[in-house]
């Protein structure tokens, strides 16, 4: 059983992810193949809805004139979440980068991606701290646990976690991907100094003199 079956808000929610995910259903078609009431689907549909996991999509009329019923899917922005292929494809992907290419090279490829996933120019219209936040606030929404420290030259980005933990483990300069990020975000020089210990830790030192 896959883990989101059991553990997305227990078995019954799992199911009715599985279900959605065959093809579009409507509330009674659900209740019938989980063997629930429809006012147990409904409760579990809208929670589902809340987490962004499910939306509606259109309406199924019946063969008698009876009022038209939704149809509700899995948001294909859920998908993601619900597949357990990226990290593992991401770690064989650096292996055999890594085999392929130079270190230069892959350091190139990695700054390069880094860039891609920021926006196309920092907000220079904000001040440093906020664009700082903003890039913190990036990364929490991405895996890690980030704290923003004032420090002499400027901030640091000081974290508890790392979203790329496995990828980290399999090529340590994946972190410098997460370092064009922020840059990118910031529009100020960031220098990556990870903890890549057991536990790998995020830690970008951020400087402004306008700090």
């Amino acid at each position: 059983m896959r883990w989101w079956e059991e553990q997305v808000g227990g078995t019954t929610r799992g199911r009715l992810i599985a279900l959605l995910r065959r093809g579009v259903s409507t509330i009674e078609e659900l209740a019938a193949a989980l063997g629930i009431t429809d006012n147990a689907v409904r409760a579990q549909i809208a929670t589902l809805q809340e987490a962004g996991i499910v939306e509606g999509a259109g309406t199924r009329h019946g063969a008698g004139a009876g009022k038209p019923a939704t149809v509700y899917q899995v948001a294909s922005s859920a998908e993601p979440a619900l597949s357990a292929a990226y990290a593992p494809v991401l770690v064989a992907l650096l292996e055999s980068l890594g085999d392929k290419l130079t270190a230069g090279e892959l350091d190139a490829v990695l700054r390069d991606t880094g860039m891609r996933l920021a926006p196309t120019e920092p907000d220079t219209g904000r001040s440093i701290e906020a664009r700082v936040r903003s890039a913190a606030a990036l990364l929490t929404a991405l895996g890690a646990e980030i704290d923003v420290v004032r420090t002499r030259d400027g901030f640091r980005l000081h974290g508890y976690a790392c979203p790329l933990s496995a990828a980290v483990r399999a090529q340590p300069n994946a972190c410098h991907a997460v370092e064009s990020l922020v840059a990118g975000v910031v529009g100020a020089p960031v220098r990556e100094c990870c903890d890549r210990g057991s536990s790998a830790r995020c830690r970008f030192e951020i400087t402004s003199r306008s700090a």
